[in-house]
């Protein structure tokens, strides 16, 4: 049974680093990542990919990094899709599914947030930053008190 992570693609690196991390820190130590890429950050999507093996190995891991990529980014059918497969495939595998809805844009997330309830995922993940600051800082620089990894299908 794998555990599989799933997040999108932001400008800001530690916006697709931080859940991971954060993630990890709880147990969930992914063994497959899939990331949601297109044109306007695909520079900080290959650059956070090669940080996730690292991430992830840190934690005793080893997992496979892929990226999906969208033509432009407002293509919502195909963005449905990234998730609806994902989960599907992960439940007719018996694996365990994280969705990350902490990057991307505004619509990208609430995507991810309504695929991840509708489509039966096992975990919808937020990375809540507290007052204070930090932004734009990395998981080991925020303090352990500044952050809360939210898992909403345990809230709601």
């Amino acid at each position: 049974m794998a555990r599989i992570w799933l997040t999108n693609g932001t400008p800001t690196i530690p916006g697709i680093l931080n859940p991971l991390t954060a993630a990890c820190d709880r147990g969930f130590v992914p063994d497959q990542a899939q990331i949601l890429s297109n044109p306007g950050v695909a520079d900080s999507v290959a650059v956070a990919s090669e940080m996730f093996d690292t991430i992830i190995d840190a934690y005793s891991g080893d997992a496979d990094i892929s990226q999906y990529s969208l033509e432009q980014e407002t293509d919502f059918p195909d963005i449905i899709d990234f998730y609806r497969s994902a989960i599907e495939t992960a439940k007719n595998n018996g694996d365990t599914i994280a969705i990350d809805v902490t990057p991307g844009r505004k619509f990208m997330s609430a995507i991810a947030f309504q695929a991840g309830f509708q489509f039966g995922a096992d975990h919808v993940y937020y990375f809540h930053r507290k007052a204070g600051g930090y932004y734009g800082q990395f998981y080991a620089e925020i303090p352990r008190t500044a952050t809360d990894l939210i898992d909403f299908k345990e809230v709601l």
